[in-house]
């Protein structure tokens, strides 16, 4: 059994960590830290997950005098935290898988100019593979620092890497994405409050959301992003509105999806001419790894939609599928769960 442990376990994402890591089969979740909830169960605030699970919370400090009785680290952590300890994680397990958007970029310029602050451990940036194994499998296989990209990102690149490579788009992409409540976390403060959120389409990033710097950095072109709050708890869905390049037929842009995705467990191309979900649509995907990729195409425009549960595929799913694919195990191990109709 792999140990592993599990640093911000408290929040949304680090409880998702939980469901998924002590239903694998192969993994033993050995520590959970969060300072505000030492002592106390994790099914305390993680009530789904009484009676699967006797772990009680320690103070973060543990992951230090616990080390060695670990193999793997994942950092659900908020950002701009990890990056001032990262040197000292990166010494306390042999593989660190972060969650947060401290290590997604490359350019610490970027960076700084989206998370308006500077990052302290530039030097390290280079140092991490991308968390997606539809695009960085092969280097996912050996690779000991991990950074899994943001909820919105992950969707994005999914969505229009495929033609980006195919060299169908030209151009920038234009972006609008939609996210539920989820995506704030566990301490959001009083906008998220249900009484402000509710009925609520709130256009909280309305230029520059940071997930469009990772996208840009994915697939090689301009993007302008977009970003809404809605009624939603989980979900994510994103509208990626391109020019296609100049003789570029409908049929083209199906088989570059096909291509992309014919032998990807998590990836299902969505694109049909009727029917209530016809489109990638988030509700159906709530607690599963999957994100649904679909497009309809109007002369030289196209409108590629891509949809997935913003806690699973979008943070916490895809932590553990790239945790089977760095060990050799199934990548479908513990994330089995095919999400629910009706919802």
């Amino acid at each position: 059994m792999l140990r592993v442990a599990v640093a911000g376990a408290s929040g949304y994402i680090g409880g998702e960590l939980l469901r998924l890591l002590t239903c694998h089969p192969r993994v033993e979740v050995v520590l959970a830290t969060s300072n505000t909830f030492a002592g106390r169960r994790v099914d305390g605030p993680h009530p789904n997950l009484r009676g699967r699970t006797e772990l009680s919370f320690a103070a973060h400090d543990a992951l230090e005098e616990r080390a060695g009785s670990y193999d793997v680290l994942f950092l659900a952590m908020p950002h701009k935290r990890t990056m001032g300890r990262m040197a000292r994680y990166l010494e306390l397990a042999g593989t660190v898988v972060d969650l947060s958007g401290d290590f997604r970029l490359r350019d610490a310029e970027v960076f700084a100019d989206y998370y308006e602050t500077g990052h302290t451990a530039p030097g390290l940036l280079g140092s991490f593979t991308t968390g997606l194994p539809e695009w960085h499998r092969d280097e996912l296989r050996t690779a000991d620092r991990i950074s899994v990209p943001g909820c919105m990102a992950a969707a994005g690149i999914l969505t229009v890497r495929p033609l980006a490579e195919a060299g169908l788009i030209e151009g920038p992409v234009d972006i609008d994405a939609r996210t539920g409540s989820s995506g704030s976390g566990v301490s959001a403060g009083s906008s998220n409050l249900h009484a402000e959120r509710s009925g609520a389409m709130r256009l909280f990033a309305p230029t520059r959301h940071r997930h469009e710097a990772e996208i840009a950095q994915a697939t090689g072109l301009p993007v302008r992003m977009t970003a809404t709050g809605v009624e939603a708890v989980r979900g994510v869905q994103v509208l990626c509105r391109v020019r296609l390049a100049e003789g570029t037929r409908e049929s083209d842009v199906r088989s570059a999806y096909r291509k992309a995705y014919a032998d990807e467990p998590f990836v299902r191309v969505v694109a049909h001419k009727r029917g209530a979900y016809r489109l990638p649509e988030p509700k159906i995907l709530s607690g599963s790894n999957f994100c649904d990729v679909g497009f309809a195409v109007d002369g030289e425009r196209a409108s590629l939609v891509g949809a997935l549960d913003n806690l699973v595929k979008g943070g916490a799913g895809n932590a553990v599928q790239c945790l089977n694919v760095r060990f050799g195990w199934p990548e479908e191990t513990g994330l089995e769960f095919t999400g629910l109709h009706p919802n």
